[in-house]
């Protein structure tokens, strides 16, 4: 039994996102790997319902007020995995800390918005992420293309790869008779379409509310809370429901017909593969993320033309039920065959003991 390796994983977080998320739920199936972590976040009110979580699940935390206190907590570690939600947001830690460090990005690396010139997007991303994430001694991402894209856009020398997964046993299919219950509790009448995100520009919820303009015959549910919440529901249409903050996001996805996630930028999304393991299958914008989690026809539709595209598509599927089933088993499947979250924690683990010479 090979001895096993300590990592320690510091985030600048002010509050709860995809990148931390990530860590609750991989820290632990890595132990089975002979890898050991623990976190290091800001002592933030946005955060302390998190940090509950991670202890509730004997992961240590350490949460700091100023980053030197992280120092000598660091010396225990073989390795320091970093992540920043703030613009040069990395170059405190290689000032602070003193590694050898693993960036792990998780960032959208692109806005996708008709007219806007990537160009110019790309130079804002090279100045304020992108250098600083070269000063690590090695570059983690989580979705193929994106470590593509660093390499050839940003000059990365290496990007490793290491896909997301999710929990196959929280994110399941219904069953039998369970959909049926979970649609009364909630009062899924009609044909019900399915958003879960915060409530931030790149979610693109001001598509969700077009698209249930243009078809006022089904039903739209939102889950999720953020800076927009409040001024999208005076806008919304009666189709349109916003349920908040939840705890049964797993239970709302095996009760709803469809996914509509019309997102302007991704890495890859945790969310698309919740609902794919649920057997729920997603209408998504024409990405490279989503992409490289749905085959149009098969696990869902991709979607390249708006408002009026995703009426459409939902439409389609409304109207061919037998076709929307198969594609929600070829979703389930497809998260099996490589998204599981062992298969990430196996692919992770992996890779740090190979990057730590383990």
């Amino acid at each position: 039994m090979p001895a096993p390796l300590k990592v320690l994983f510091v985030t600048d977080a002010p509050a709860v996102g995809g990148s931390e998320v990530y860590m609750r739920e991989l820290i632990p199936p890595m132990r089975e790997y002979g890898v050991l972590a623990e976190v290091a976040m800001p002592a933030a009110s946005g955060t302390a319902e998190f940090r509950a979580q991670l202890a509730a699940r004997d992961i240590p935390v350490h949460a700091y007020q100023k980053l030197a206190e992280v120092v000598p907590i660091e010396q225990n570690f073989d390795l320091t995995i970093l992540s920043s939600w703030n613009a040069r947001g990395y170059r405190k830690y290689y000032r602070t800390l003193r590694g050898p460090f693993v960036s792990l990005v998780h960032d959208q690396l692109m806005l996708h918005i008709p007219l806007l010139p990537q160009g110019i997007y790309r130079a804002f991303y090279e100045v304020l992420q992108a250098g600083d994430i070269r000063g690590a001694q090695h570059v983690v991402t989580v979705s193929n293309w994106a470590a593509e894209y660093l390499q050839h856009w940003h000059k990365m020398p290496k990007v490793y790869a290491v896909p997301n997964g999710v929990d196959v046993q929280k994110f399941r299919p219904a069953e039998a008779g369970e959909r049926e219950r979970l649609r009364a509790e909630y009062g899924f009448s009609k044909f019900t379409v399915l958003n879960v995100a915060r409530f931030s520009i790149e979610k693109n919820h001001a598509a969700v509310l077009a698209v249930a303009r243009a078809v006022p015959e089904l039903d739209f549910v939102l889950a999720g809370t953020g800076y927009l919440e409040q001024p999208l529901k005076k806008i919304a249409p009666p189709n349109v429901r916003f349920l908040g903050k939840r705890n049964d996001v797993p239970q709302l996805y095996r009760a709803a017909d469809v996914i509509l996630q019309p997102t302007i930028a991704e890495n890859q999304s945790l969310a698309t593969l919740e609902a794919l393991a649920s057997g729920t299958a997603v209408v998504t914008n024409d990405i490279p993320a989503q992409r490289e989690l749905i085959t149009f026809g098969q696990e869902g539709l991709l979607v390249g033309s708006g408002a009026h595209g995703y009426a459409a598509a939902l439409r389609a599927l409304a109207a061919h039920p037998d076709q929307l089933a198969q594609m929600g088993h070829s979703a389930r499947q497809s998260v099996l065959q490589g998204h599981t979250l062992e298969q990430n924690a196996a692919g992770l683990a992996g890779l740090l003991r190979e990057l730590a010479g383990h």
